[in-house]
């Protein structure tokens, strides 16, 4: 029975590295999103601090790393820029480096 939990353990694992990068793609309309984000003007004010990756490897989910695709196919998550905070489902604050993303951004 144990060998049974290491297997499914072990499936699991491998289906959860496949979609573990956040690609995103960015749509004009509020009501095609996911997610609605606003961006905030200082890390303190983000719910996640985000670093756009140049390569779709690099990207991973949970770690702020995301990665722009240019068709909604693509994309694990689509988001929308709103124009008020209180729209938001998240703020966002856009880093320079890759070490400054969060760690802990949920998506």
């Amino acid at each position: 029975m144990n060998k049974f939990y290491i297997y499914f353990f072990l499936f699991f694992l491998s289906f959860s590295n496949f979609s573990y990068a956040t690609k995103v793609y960015l749509t004009d309309f509020e009501s095609q999103a996911d997610y609605k984000i606003f961006t905030v003007s200082s890390p303190s004010q983000a719910d996640c601090k985000v670093y756009m990756v140049s390569h779709e490897s690099r990207a991973q989910r949970g770690t702020g790393k995301w990665y722009k695709v240019d068709q909604p196919s693509r994309a694990d998550v689509k988001i929308a820029n709103v124009e008020f905070q209180s729209r938001a489902d998240i703020k966002v604050y856009f880093v320079s480096s890759e070490s400054q993303a969060s760690k802990t951004c949920f998506m």
